[in-house]
């Protein structure tokens, strides 16, 4: 610390010695309930924020992965507290939950997921290669019977399996462009067909 640091310390230290020794002397018969108000206030304060930051977390998972359907078909999928869009599909039958990546090329899934639809993750083969954020990844090109999100049913989808560690599976471009319309508007994706 230089020495205009450490004089403008011993200044603040001693303006708050005096403040808090006038406040002691002012305070003196009443000191007790003076420091009961403090913390009661203290604890309001703190008690508020909790609640808050707790109300935005449970807001946050209620949305998550929920999905509307309008009347015309267009599947509707509200933004995330995270600023991300989730959205649940049924893979082979399967609910899988899915992060929207319109950076990612196909439909990847991790391989927990991979094993939730049917495939055997110790049985593909990882011969592809992936460039992701985290470097290179090695994928499994497979073939999926059945991919139904809202009321459309696509057969026959290419998608690829994550050799990696992928915390949730991506749902990229390659399915994606499936949907006429893909549209992001007010908080809300907006898929159309």
């Amino acid at each position: 610390m230089s020495d205009w640091e450490t004089g403008r310390v011993i200044y603040l230290v001693i303006v708050l010695i005096m403040v808090g020794g006038w406040f002691l002397i002012q305070c003196r018969e009443g000191l007790n309930k003076t420091l009961q108000q403090i913390v009661i206030w203290g604890l309001i304060i703190v008690g508020t924020a909790a609640g808050v930051g707790l109300w935005q977390d449970i807001q946050r998972q209620a949305g998550h992965g929920r999905i509307t359907l309008s009347e015309t078909g267009q599947i509707i999928v509200p933004r995330s507290g995270d600023g991300h869009y989730y959205l649940s599909a049924q893979i082979n039958e399967a609910d899988i939950h899915f992060v929207i990546d319109t950076g990612a090329t196909d439909l990847v899934l991790t391989k927990a997921d991979a094993a939730r639809a049917g495939l055997n993750p110790d049985a593909l083969n990882f011969l592809g290669r992936a460039n992701t954020a985290n470097g290179q990844v090695r994928t499994a090109a497979v073939r999926l019977n059945t991919v139904r999100l809202g009321g459309t049913l696509d057969r026959n989808v290419r998608a690829v399996v994550n050799g990696g560690d992928l915390n949730q599976s991506l749902m990229g471009m390659e399915y994606l462009q499936r949907w006429g319309r893909i549209e992001i508007a007010n908080g809300e994706l907006i898929l159309t067909r």
